[in-house]
């Protein structure tokens, strides 16, 4: 595996207050997943997130990415802004990265916000993924991204658009796919932090995304259901909640911050 060093990750830094780590999605990054919420977060937080090897301008990798690898990049992202403590968001692929996280350094974790997650890829998921990673490594761009449209919106969001709307979305998201895409889809095929999740022992709350064609709500809560006193919430959305209902998502990751903040 092709190894980057700390400085090579592109870091966002915004805002003052107690820490905030964000662990983004696969083939998503923290402009691309947290950018529609960022404003509301850095308004309470000093907000931390680095973009996995091949989103954003981090530059993509051969060979597998492993979860430990990503863990100890968010750390160092950590230490060089001067953060001991901090709690950590995860959003999909970013949970068990969150979790991972949580379970290996737990003295400096205040709290836990998991969103449209998983602690493993089930059948269901694990096809969806496969299709995905294959679309992508096989050049069918425009494909991959009306099937992400797909799987992606919450079918009330996907069908408020016309077929015009949502040809053009596709049609947007196709050249912009992350040259990491494939790496990242292919860690959401293997990783399993089943093992980590009764270890976790920071306040953890677990935002279930009840129209998610992709994560389906059932896996998202067998998570939540293994971490010791967790909170579950829920928002009807797909597996965008950031697309479909950011102000929503915000209030639920705010109010559980606001809630465990350390004095």
């Amino acid at each position: 595996m092709t190894t980057l060093t700390p400085s090579a990750f592109a870091r966002t830094v915004r805002g003052e207050g107690p820490g905030l780590l964000l662990a983004h999605g696969a083939g998503g990054g923290i402009e691309a997943n947290y950018g529609p919420i960022m404003e509301g977060l850095a308004a309470r937080h000093t907000v931390v997130g680095i973009d996995y090897p091949g989103s954003g301008t981090t530059p993509a990798v051969q060979g597998r990415l492993e979860v430990d690898a990503l863990v100890d990049q968010l750390i160092s992202a950590a230490d060089a802004e001067g953060l001991d403590n901090f709690a950590v968001s995860g959003y999909s692929l970013g949970g068990p990265v969150a979790i991972r996280l949580a379970v290996r350094y737990p003295e400096r974790v205040s709290a836990l916000v998991l969103s449209a997650t998983f602690a493993y890829a089930d059948t269901r998921t694990e096809l969806a993924a496969s299709i995905w990673q294959q679309l992508y490594e096989a050049g069918q761009h425009a494909v991959l991204a009306a099937y992400l449209n797909l799987m992606a919106l919450g079918e009330p969001a996907l069908n408020a658009l016309t077929r015009a709307q949502v040809h053009t979305a596709a049609e947007q998201l196709a050249p912009v796919l992350p040259a990491g895409t494939s790496e990242q889809v292919d860690l959401v095929r293997r990783i399993d932090v089943r093992g980590d999740l009764g270890r976790i022992t920071a306040p953890t709350l677990a935002i279930v995304t009840t129209a998610d064609p992709l994560i389906s709500p059932s896996l998202q809560r067998e998570l939540a259901a293994a971490i010791p006193a967790a909170e579950i919430a829920e928002i009807p959305t797909g597996h965008l909640p950031f697309a479909e209902q950011p102000e929503h998502w915000l209030k639920l990751i705010s109010n559980f911050l606001e809630q465990n903040a350390k004095n």
